[in-house]
C-alpha cells in the first residue's frame, strides 16, 4: 500500500506495511485527483463529507474515506462510510491499523445472507474471481447466467471460507489442529480480513450489528448456512444480545464465543499492564535514576559508569535493566500475537512509559554490548537484527504520534552511533561517508539535548564521547555547531 497517500497503514512493530487490493487502490488512484477537488470544495462549505459504495465499487469508497481521515485537520468532521456487499479489501495489518487510529467506527458495512461479494476475497484463486465478476459483468458472455458452474463457484468460495475461519477460530482458542495445519502447507489461506462495523441483514426485517472483526469473518461463513429467525420489530441488536435467538449451529457459537473471549483477553492483558506491570516499571526506572545521578555527580556519567561497572550500584542497575526488558519483551509478545487493543501503540500513557523507558535503559544495553565486544561478534549494534526490538517498536510509537520520519527519534541509539563511529574514524580515515556521519551526529547532539532528549552527561570531561570528539581534526567539525558543543563541554566541567 502506497505510504504516501496511507501514512497510518502500517504496523508500528515492524513497520510492516498494510496490504489491499492492487485492482481497487489502481481504481483509486484513477478518480484521486478529481475526487480531491471534490471533497475539498464541499469541506469548504462546512458539509459532512459521506462516501458510498455498492458492491466492486465500495472499495473506492473505503479508500477514499481513509484517505480523508489520514488529511483530516483536527477541528475538521471526520468522513463517514457506506457500504452495500463490498468485497473485502485488505490483510489483518490493514484492519488493525484502522482500529488503531479510532477510525472503524467511521466505516459501515451492510451485507445481505446470499451475497457473495462480500466473501469473494475469502476464495483461493484469481481465476475464481475472475469467475464471479464475469457473472456480474454486463459486458461478459456469463452475465447472470446461473448455470451449475456458477453454483459450484459459490459453493467454492463459502469451502474456502469456511477454512478460513475455522483456521481463525482455532487461534482465538489457543489450539491447533493438525488436519487444518497440513492443509494450510499446501492451500494458500486467504490473507483478507474485516474492518468496521457490519450490519447483517437477513431480508425479512432483522439486523444484526457486529463490531467485533474477528466475529464477523465467522458470520461471513456461517450467516449462509443457518435460518436466522428475524425480530419482529427490525430494531437493530448486537450479536452478544442476540446470540441465543439466531439459531445458529453449536460450532459456530463457539466459535463466536472464541471472538468474544479473545476480546476480554485483551483487555485482561492491558489492565494488567496498567494495573501491575506500569507501576514496577517505574519503580525500576526511578532506582536507575537516581544511580544516574549518582554517576553524574562522580564526574563520570551515566553511560561510561555502567560501562565500566567498577562499583556495586552498577551490578544493581544491571539487574533493573534485565527486569525491565522481561517486562516489556512480555509486552511485545502480546503486540505480535494481537493478545491487547489496537489501540493499546497510540495510548499517551504507553508511549510516554515506552519512551521514557526507551531513553532510560537502551543508552545501558548499549554500554553492556560494547563492554563485552559484542560488535566483533555481530558488528555494530544499530546494524538491523543487532537492536532489540522492544526499542524499535517503542520509538516507532513516538514517531508515530508525533508525525515524524522513522528514524527521527533516534536519540537513545546515540551512544551506539559514538562507538561506532569512534571504530570508523580510525580504520577507515577520512573517508567522505564517515565525515558526514560524525557532523550529522553533532548536529542531533545539539538537537537532544536541546530539546532534553538526551542528558547533558554526555558532555563530561571524562566521557567516551567527549574524549572521541574533542581531538578529531576540523573537517569533522562544521560551525556553529562545533563552537556550542565546546561550550556545552566547558559548562560542564
Amino acid at each position: 500500500m502506497g505510504t504516501c497517500n496511507f501514512p497510518s497503514l502500517k504496523s508500528l512493530g515492524d513497520d510492516g506495511v498494510a496490504l489491499v487490493n492492487g485492482s481497487f487502490l489502481q481504481r483509486f488512484n484513477a478518480i484521486h485527483s478529481s475526487l480531491a477537488k471534490k471533497v475539498k470544495k464541499v469541506i469548504a462549505k462546512k458539509k459532512q463529507v459521506v462516501f458510498t459504495g455498492y458492491s466492486s465499487g465500495a472499495p473506492v469508497a473505503i479508500l477514499a474515506t481513509l484517505y480523508l481521515l489520514e488529511k483530516s485537520e483536527p477541528n475538521q468532521s471526520p468522513p463517514h462510510c457506506v457500504t452495500f456487499g463490498s468485497p473485502l479489501i485488505g490483510d489483518r495489518i490493514f484492519g488493525h491499523a484502522v482500529r488503531r487510529e479510532k477510525w472503524s467506527d467511521h466505516f459501515i458495512h451492510f451485507v445481505m445472507r446470499y451475497d457473495v461479494i462480500p466473501r469473494i476475497m475469502l476464495g483461493p484463486s484469481s481465476t475464481e474471481h475472475k469467475k464471479i465478476l464475469d457473472f456480474f459483468n454486463p459486458r461478459s458472455e456469463s452475465f447472470r447466467k446461473h448455470t451449475d458452474s456458477s453454483l459450484g463457484l459459490y459453493s467454492s468460495v463459502m469451502r474456502n471460507a469456511s477454512m478460513v475461519a475455522n483456521y481463525d477460530a482455532c487461534n482465538f482458542m489457543g489450539c491447533r489442529i493438525p488436519t487444518l495445519e497440513t492443509l494450510r502447507n499446501f492451500i494458500e489461506l486467504s490473507p483478507y480480513r474485516p474492518f468496521g462495523t457490519y450490519i447483517f441483514y437477513s431480508g425479512s426485517g432483522k439486523l444484526v450489528v457486529v463490531r467485533n472483526p474477528n466475529a464477523v469473518l465467522q458470520i461471513l461463513f456461517y450467516y449462509h448456512l443457518e435460518e436466522l429467525p428475524v425480530s419482529s420489530d427490525g430494531s437493530p441488536a448486537t450479536v452478544n444480545t442476540t446470540l441465543n435467538d439466531l439459531g445458529l449451529s453449536t460450532q459456530a457459537m463457539l466459535c463466536l464465543q472464541a471472538t468474544g473471549e479473545l476480546e476480554k483477553l485483551k483487555s485482561r492483558n492491558q489492565d494488567k499492564i496498567i494495573n501491575d506491570y506500569k507501576q514496577k516499571i517505574e519503580g525500576e526506572l526511578r532506582k536507575l535514576s537516581k544511580y544516574k545521578e549518582k554517576a553524574e555527580t562522580c564526574g563520570l556519567g551515566y553511560y561510561d559508569s555502567f560501562k565500566l561497572q567498577e562499583k556495586e550500584d552498577g551490578f544493581q542497575a544491571n539487574v533493573s535493566r534485565l527486569v525491565l526488558a522481561g517486562y516489556w519483551d512480555e509486552m511485545m509478545e502480546m503486540l505480535k500475537a494481537y493478545k491487547l487493543p489496537d489501540e493499546f501503540e497510540k495510548s499517551h500513557d504507553c508511549i510516554r512509559l515506552g519512551t521514557d523507558y526507551r531513553r532510560t535503559v537502551e543508552p545501558l544495553d548499549i554500554a553492556n554490548f560494547y563492554r563485552h565486544a559484542k560488535d566483533e561478534e555481530t558488528g555494530f549494534y544499530v546494524k538491523k537484527g543487532t537492536r532489540p526490538k522492544r526499542y524499535r517498536y517503542i520509538q516507532n510509537w513516538l514517531e508515530h504520534a508525533e508525525k515524524k520520519p522513522s528514524g527521527s527519534r533516534s536519540e537513545s541509539c546515540f551512544w551506539a552511533e559514538v562507538e561506532d563511529l569512534r571504530i570508523k574514524t580510525r580504520s577507515n580515515g577520512s573517508s567522505p561517508e564517515i565525515k558526514q556521519k560524525v557532523l550529522q551526529l553533532g548536529q542531533n547532539l545539539i538537537k537532544w539535548i536541546d530539546d532534553e532528549s538526551l542528558g547533558k552527561d554526555v558532555l563530561l570531561e571524562n566521557s567516551t564521547f567527549v574524549k572521541w570528539w574533542k581531538p578529531l581534526p576540523p573537517e569533522y567539525k562544521s560551525e556553529p555547531k562545533s563552537s556550542r558543543i565546546m561550550k556545552l563541554i566547558h559548562e560542564k566541567d
